[in-house]
């Protein structure tokens, strides 16, 4: 017997999937004694067991560190590490995940080679980039395929802000070019066939791609930006200072109480850098413009319309050939971007890196609810998060499966919300 959905809050659905058996009522305690285990790790509190004073599973093979218990201690540094971490690749995997859920929502078909236009934008921006950052005193064909080191080059945003940013602006248009191109020559000619066609379609053009970009500039990852004189700052000391400054005008009863979390005396520290920090501004403005014109502008009704009903948009009289154009550009451009500022926070390129991310693309899409903006953009985040904030629990060995995590919770939450995070929201 299923659950009854219809009619109730995500909290009620939470309950009653709570109350459906002893496998709902596991995972509502489960997740419950994570929030508390991470709240005494914070705090410095609890108390750990050994699984190796256990007879029955003493003589077990043992991978990584098997010593449990509740609490501990964490220094603060360290989990503010993984939440900004976990930040930065969440608004990655956002900002590519809009768009797939705009091809999703206006072309009908799951777009297989998405993760490889992320790849084409990253490769083809941080070409220029090196073209501009080292022209006139190294060889140019060896900094067109990115084969000059970094150090040489100072390919970064403090010692050439204008190689960074054409770049980007680089990334942006040849990705879509490229979308374009693709979309005229395979998509267009086979637009009215059904989903699966365009599907397999896809996985033809991701494959063609990814070996083109494999050609031409090799199949070895190689790290791209370099770090010299790159500002940076600890966050964990802006955090601390804010929570001293709190303490002063907090109530006595709360400072004694809880001591440890306003005043972190284990703060360890999280350095952040320029680029970290330019990633988040771009991609956040990137995020609002396209709200902008979602919302505010003819072009972005004449969009929500052919999402919510392709034929009657084409009888109202909007241009769907236009509109389907335009989807590419704002997609394939939005994911250019994502590349390059994915390898501008990471330094580290290669020719399957938007096919390492597609996985993870397509979680936060599903987890946001299919052909939602917005909910593609929580569930990158959701995912991004994740995959990071799991490494508390996931020490050791054990750290390979902090990915598998963010897929988990992507389970977990569909349990309570089939259709998604913004499932039933027009958000397209």
């Amino acid at each position: 017997m299923g659950i009854e959905t219809n009619g109730q809050s995500a909290l009620e659905r939470g309950v009653a999937f709570a109350k459906s058996g002893p496998g709902g009522a596991l995972v509502v305690a489960f997740s419950a004694f994570l929030v508390v285990d991470l709240v005494l790790k914070l705090a410095g509190v609890g108390a750990s067991v050994s699984l190796a004073t256990v007879p029955v599973v003493s003589e077990l093979p043992v991978v990584g560190d098997l010593s449990g218990g509740i609490g501990g201690a964490i220094p603060f540094g360290q989990f503010s590490s993984y939440v900004w971490n976990g930040l930065v690749i969440g608004l990655v995997i956002g900002l590519a995940s809009i768009g797939l859920s705009l091809t999703y929502s206006i072309l009908n078909f799951a777009n297989f080679a998405h993760g490889d236009y992320l790849t084409t934008g990253a490769f083809s921006g941080w070409a220029v980039t090196y073209v501009i950052a080292g022209f006139g005193g190294l060889d140019l064909v060896n900094l067109v395929l990115l084969r000059t080191p970094p150090g040489d080059v100072g390919a970064n945003l403090w010692l050439s802000p204008l190689a960074v940013v054409l770049g980007l602006i680089v990334s942006i248009l040849a990705t879509l070019v490229f979308a374009l191109a693709i979309d005229r020559v395979v998509y267009r000619p086979i637009r009215d066939a059904d989903g699966i066609s365009l599907l397999i379609a896809s996985i033809g053009v991701a494959f063609a791609l990814r070996y083109l970009i494999s050609l031409v500039f090799g199949n070895s990852r190689r790290i791209v930006t370099s770090t010299e004189s790159l500002p940076s700052f600890d966050l964990v000391q802006v955090i601390v200072g804010f929570a001293e400054t709190v303490a002063e005008v907090a109530p006595a009863f709360l400072v004694d109480l809880f001591p440890s979390v306003l005043v972190p005396s284990n703060a360890g520290a999280l350095i952040v850098n320029a680029h970290e920090v330019t990633l988040i501004i771009i991609a956040v403005l990137l995020m609002l413009g396209l709200h902008v014109l979602l919302q505010r502008t003819k072009l972005g009704k004449a969009m929500r319309a052919m999402a919510d009903n392709r034929d009657l948009a084409r009888v109202s009289g909007i241009p769907t050939e236009r509109v389907i154009s335009t989807t590419w550009i704002i997609g394939a451009g939005l994911t250019g971007a994502a590349g390059f500022l994915l390898v501008l926070s990471q330094g580290g390129l290669g020719f399957t890196t938007g096919w390492r991310l597609l996985l993870l693309i397509f979680a936060a899409v599903i987890m946001g609810g299919i052909g939602s903006i917005y909910g593609a953009i929580a569930g990158g985040l959701v995912i991004g998060l994740a995959s990071r904030v799991s490494l508390v629990w996931l020490q050791g060995d054990w750290s390979a499966f902090a990915r598998p995590t963010a897929f988990l919770l992507m389970i977990l939450i569909l349990l309570f919300r089939p259709s998604g995070i913004f499932s039933g929201v027009k958000t397209t």
